[in-house]
């Protein structure tokens, strides 16, 4: 079960990651004479074998650094890498593009094989700018400030300290004076550096939006619609697909809470209520330790398909998960490819929570992705747009419920578990249609002030109903909530993919539950194309439609309805 990389062709066996060896590689490629489709494509593979070297490379360094902040050899390890190596592939990488896309084999390239790869490489030529490199490079050495802020915040509760990641399980506790001394406690604690992440937001949005200046672009919202690859919708869909969450999702939370306020016995639902079962019992407790988190979820995988419970057991022998919330440990949870290797790192923060088992199957779908792609031809090939990586993510959280009860050994504990997961999928969608907007008006009026980008918080957050709580007393709390969402930091934009492909898991799911062997089979071959086909075509093999028009929404929403009141009956 030890993972054997593929023996490299191009790239020496044990080369040290440093520019001096690396330029010779490059230099290699920039001046090979290509005389053939033969030669294009083998030159085409030699660069992409670098490529992944490198991506590994890197990824170790950036998973090794969120393992633990606090250590400074792993920071300045990773920001090595970002200073020192990547910004000098930058403008060699737009070399290579430009003399792949000059030669005159690349049209007698396959056209269907090829058409999204070049697709894609005409568009980094197209955005990229020489005077940009050092923009991106402190970009991306700042926006790590993030995790060192958030990675060292901790509370004492009971004269215990523990991470916010632990600490969030006392807002589970059906007692509410412990809820509310948590809540606070945390809340206290984010507050405590809303200045320091105001100014380092504030210093990110000047960069970002130089960088759109510099490429032709009003504003960093257009450069990044362009850079982030989204051929298939426009910011005004977007627009609209937020009027249809606001429509169609957000009366059926109201009722939701209103059902939990009435369950709860309270004349007001305070912030500190809205993670407590509404039944009255404790948490569910589905695994004792993060052990037993990774044994569960491979038992649930291999109930589903043999082939997806074997993937994780090969991470769990190479020691690719790093699952316990500890402090110093970087927040959220991640699956991180190792492009050479072909399996992925999964980390996350487990205080041993139902939400906790929700991450490891959601990044467990990622996961999948990464192996059953990992022989694609290309390294690009694997480099997925997020509408096609969440899909594999969130379809995997439903289809996985089919096989809860190897984490819920009583029918009553897993049916709650199921409503609690179908309630989320609902939740997910107002909250990703709060961000999204609120990037929208952040990269679109740039000059803003820190008070403006407070008020126009509040006023996107209030249509979609401030997460049906009363925040009163506790303003200040509403206003900085924008700052626990660490995608605003340090991947802007990279956002409404989750409620796309929220909407096409449920797709996926109502699939699965016509007919479980084809509806899997079909989400399989999907996640086997990588990114060598649109994403409507992947959308397609999967067996669903790539679309968030609000006719699409509502009957999604009415079949999850349906479901939920199956299981509350």
């Amino acid at each position: 079960m030890i993972i054997e990389k593929k023996p490299r062709v191009f790239v020496p066996q044990n080369l040290e990651i440093k520019w001096e060896t690396l330029e010779p590689l490059f230099d290699e490629l920039r001046n090979r004479e290509i005389q053939s489709v033969e030669d294009l494509e083998k030159w085409l593979q030699n660069r992409s074998e670098l490529e992944a070297v490198l991506e590994e490379d890197f990824a170790w360094r950036y998973i090794r650094m969120t393992c633990d902040t606090a250590n400074e050899q792993l920071l300045q390890d990773f920001q090595y890498f970002a200073t020192e190596i990547e910004p000098k592939i930058a403008p060699i990488a737009n070399e290579l593009n430009k003399k792949f896309i000059a030669s005159p084999f690349t049209d007698k390239l396959d056209k269907d094989k090829y058409f999204v790869y070049i697709r894609g490489i005409k568009r980094a030529l197209e955005l990229f700018r020489e005077e940009n490199v050092p923009i991106l490079t402190e970009i991306q050495v700042k926006q790590q400030k993030y995790q060192a802020i958030t990675g060292a915040m901790s509370v004492v509760i009971d004269d215990k300290e523990y991470t916010l990641e632990q600490a969030s399980v006392f807002l589970k506790d059906t007692d509410r004076n412990k809820r509310q001394k948590a809540w606070e406690a945390i809340t206290a604690r984010r507050l405590q550096d809303k200045d320091q992440l105001d100014e380092l937001f504030n210093e990110l949005l000047k960069l970002r939006h130089q960088v759109a200046l510099n490429a032709g672009f009003e504003n960093f919202r257009d450069y990044m619609f362009h850079a982030l690859g989204r051929f298939d919708y426009t910011p005004h869909d977007c627009y609209k697909f937020h009027a249809a969450i606001e429509r169609e999702i957000v009366p059926i939370l109201k009722k939701e809470a209103d059902k939990r306020k009435a369950a709860l016995g309270l004349d007001t639902l305070r912030p500190w209520d809205m993670d407590v079962d509404p039944s009255g019992k404790p948490a569910l407790k589905p695994f004792n330790n993060g052990q037993e988190l990774i044994e569960k979820s491979i038992s649930c995988f291999e109930g589903l398909n043999p082939y997806l419970g074997e993937r994780l057991r090969i991470m769990q022998a190479n020691n690719l998960f790093d699952v316990e919330s500890r402090k110093g440990k970087a927040p959220g949870g991640y699956n991180y490819p190792l492009s050479e290797t072909g399996a992925p790192f999964i980390f996350m923060n487990s205080a041993n929570t139902f939400r906790d088992l929700t991450t490891m199957v959601h990044e467990g779908g990622h996961a999948v992705h990464t192996f059953i792609s990992s022989d694609l031809e290309l390294n690009d090939f694997k480099h997925l747009p997020s509408e096609v990586a969440e899909l594999a993510s969130m379809s995997m959280e439903l289809i996985s419920m089919d096989k809860w009860e190897v984490f819920f050994d009583n029918e009553e504990d897993l049916k709650r578990a199921k409503k609690d997961q179908l309630r989320d999928v609902l939740k997910t969608l107002p909250w990703v249609a709060v961000v999204d907007q609120f990037q929208h008006w952040i990269y679109t009026n740039p000059n803003h002030t820190t008070e403006q980008r407070r008020e126009a918080w509040k006023e996107i957050f209030e249509p979609f109903g401030y997460n049906f709580a009363d925040w009163k007393g506790y303003e200040e709390a509403l206003e900085n909530l924008w700052q626990k969402q660490l995608h605003i930091f340090e991947v802007p934009f990279y956002y409404i993919e989750y409620a796309i492909a929220q909407l096409g898991a449920i797709a996926v799911w109502k699939n699965y539950k016509e007919n479980p062997e084809e509806g899997l089979q079909k989400y399989l071959a999907a996640l086997k194309l990588g990114y060598t086909k649109t994403i409507k075509e992947i959308y397609k093999t999967a067996g669903i439609k790539f679309d968030f028009s609000q006719d699409y929404v509502h009957q999604l929403a009415k079949f999850i309805r349906k479901e939920l009141e199956q299981l509350e009956g």
